[in-house]
């Protein structure tokens, strides 16, 4: 069986990085012409939020979806940002996603990569995000990853988070929409990766049961950096998982797995449990918090550990 090598330790330690993490997913910042306010997560025991998505276009066009990042329609959503900051909560960038480009766009030469990165740089640090998830949903070299995450890292300082979301067939070795080896990743630049979104869905796995995720761990990965990838509504993608064998199988990998990484929710404007159903889309992230920070017996639970 292959390892990846020796478990990863990163250096910071703020309260909203302990495990397990609860983390959403927020993309659709304006729903049936409304604007879909975050404020209601700072009552559930969120941890991170990552706002999507960012999209490199050109050398001198960078946006956050449609639009520039600084457009007037942006202005509520950075204010709530800064709030959640104040409030603990680690927010973040997603990088990517399912709008290829991006990311062969920093896979040239280094005149390529610098003038399309100064883009990404700026947008950045002019919005003072704590992080970058990078969801690279199209071919890219090791190199080049390794190349982004080092400059990343060196730009904003080793606190600055980065994540990479991946399908969780790829941390097994197996078919990924990246291109690069994750398994190689991690043992040449573990340190400088907080943790893994892992999707449990759309095909690529299955949270009805701890199979899919003891296969990850089984080759090495340290379960703390394993976060478990969700569809919050089944209208989402296929994998939606009901509430109950859901609640099952995060109570057993929370008692297998001390460390547990946590979950991740896409997406936030449109959650649902089956008890609360659609329109409250913040009690998802309550439902994660009673079944991952429960001290009942039911739950066992194993407590919360301090890593990034």
């Amino acid at each position: 069986m292959r390892s990846i090598g020796p478990r990863s330790k990163l250096f910071t330690a703020e309260r909203s990085s302990r495990t397990p993490r609860i983390v959403c997913y927020h993309q659709m910042h304006y729903y049936e012409g409304k604007f879909v306010s975050m404020l209601p997560l700072l009552d559930t025991g969120v941890t991170h939020v990552i706002i999507a998505a960012i999209h490199i276009n050109s050398t001198d066009d960078i946006s956050l979806n449609d639009d520039r990042y600084n457009d007037p329609k942006n202005v509520p959503l950075w204010t709530e940002v800064r709030t959640l900051q104040r409030n603990g909560v680690k927010v973040l960038g997603m990088l990517g996603g399912a709008h290829q480009g991006s990311f062969t766009k920093l896979d040239g030469d280094i005149e390529s990569f610098e003038a399309h990165y100064k883009l990404l740089y700026e947008m950045v640090k002019w919005i003072g995000l704590d992080g970058l998830d990078l969801d690279a949903e199209e071919a890219m070299s090791l190199a080049a990853i390794i190349r982004l995450i080092d400059r990343l890292k060196w730009d904003f300082g080793r606190e600055f988070l980065i994540t990479l979301a991946s399908v969780a067939t790829a941390m097994r070795g197996q078919q990924n929409l990246s291109g690069f080896d994750y398994e190689a990743l991690e043992k040449a630049f573990a340190a400088n990766i907080a943790w893994y979104n892992t999707m449990f869905y759309c095909g690529w796995g299955c949270m009805e049961s701890t199979k899919d995720y003891d296969r990850i761990v089984a080759r090495g990965w340290p379960a703390e950096k394993i976060v478990v990838g969700l569809v919050t509504n089944p209208v989402n993608c296929a994998g939606w998982v009901a509430d109950k064998p859901l609640r099952e199988t995060l109570i057993a990998l929370k008692k297998k797995y001390p460390g547990f990484g946590g979950v991740m929710g896409w997406e936030y404007f449109n959650s649902m449990t089956e008890e609360d159903g659609d329109g409250k889309p913040w009690c998802w992230a309550q439902f994660m918090s009673r079944i991952l920070r429960s001290s009942d017996s039911e739950s066992n639970a194993v407590g919360v550990s301090e890593v990034v």
